[in-house]
């Protein structure tokens, strides 16, 4: 698969990619172990265009460890060409990559990602487990602007005020519950809670609806990406959220359009467990 773009400063060369999917949460995976990669932010939203580039929500790039404890460096950048700290959906995906691709013969990996050090495994199912780390709530954490941590807060949108839970999975979330997901204004709300000004890094907006102490369905308006198929992160925040406030008993299961996440969490200052699947849809070069 061949396209024209300004990549990089080395014209003439071709930059081998695998596009990848979580739950239909896609990705174009670049191995910056054996090539050079360099993006730009316009790079980035020319390789994520669905018309004049390959299509993705987000851009993984696998690259060497910058310390010794860990097994590989993972960046993630979003369709608005935007470098973002952690991604759920595309950690399985990374883990799955690497494995295929001979980098390791390790089934459990350590990757150094912009917010720590996440654990993804491989199982004999070929399901992926990730440990995503301790959610985080005190609002600096977030970041969120609230003089002080709560269950859930506040926020006014337009001419209503609505009540969201706030927490960071290495990112930043909002979860809202709704009683239809199908009727939920999802791109309108989504969008102004995406870019509140209480949340200066932008906020992946969830949507969810409970069923069951051990099932919710979800949709989320990705930052940087609108809505997605399935967001891992924000999976993991919805079913952090409802364990907290007492409507949800760990493991959830996560219903999200593109399929669904097992999530796994003991509870204040325990690690966030995410199972669910990671697939190869083709590999192709891309002309720079």
């Amino acid at each position: 698969m061949n396209t024209q773009t300004c990549m990089n400063t080395q014209t003439g060369t071709r930059l081998r990619f695998t596009k990848m999917h979580g739950l239909g949460n896609d990705f174009v995976v670049f191995d910056g172990i054996s090539q050079s990669v360099a993006l730009t932010p316009e790079q980035c939203r020319h390789i994520a265009d669905r018309h004049f580039g390959i299509g993705c929500d987000q851009i993984l790039l696998v690259e060497k460890p910058a310390r010794d404890d860990v097994d590989f460096r993972y960046r993630i950048f979003n369709a608005d060409g935007g470098e973002v700290e952690q991604c759920g959906n595309g950690a399985r995906c990374f883990v799955r990559f690497v494995h295929d691709k001979c980098l390791t013969d390790k089934t459990t990996i350590r990757v150094e990602t912009a917010s720590g050090v996440i654990e993804p495994r491989l199982l004999d199912s070929g399901l992926v487990t990730v440990n995503m780390g301790a959610p985080r709530f005190a609002p600096a954490d977030i970041p969120f602007a609230a003089e002080a941590e709560a269950l859930t807060y506040p926020l006014k949108v337009g001419q209503h005020v609505i009540e969201i839970a706030a927490l960071s999975m290495g990112n930043p979330h909002a979860v809202l519950r709704v009683n239809d997901l199908d009727s939920a204004p999802v791109d309108i709300l989504g969008a102004a809670i995406e870019s509140h000004a209480r949340f200066p890094q932008r906020v992946n907006a969830g949507f969810m609806q409970v069923l069951t102490p051990h099932d919710v369905r979800l949709r989320v308006y990705e930052r940087g990406a609108g809505e997605t198929l399935a967001c891992g992160t924000g999976a993991c925040a919805a079913a952090v959220a409802g364990i907290r406030q007492g409507w949800l008993q760990s493991p959830v299961s996560v219903h999200t359009k593109g399929g669904d996440l097992v999530i796994e969490w003991a509870g204040q200052g325990q690690p966030v467990y995410m199972t669910g699947p990671a697939v190869t849809v083709f590999e192709g070069e891309i002309e720079l």
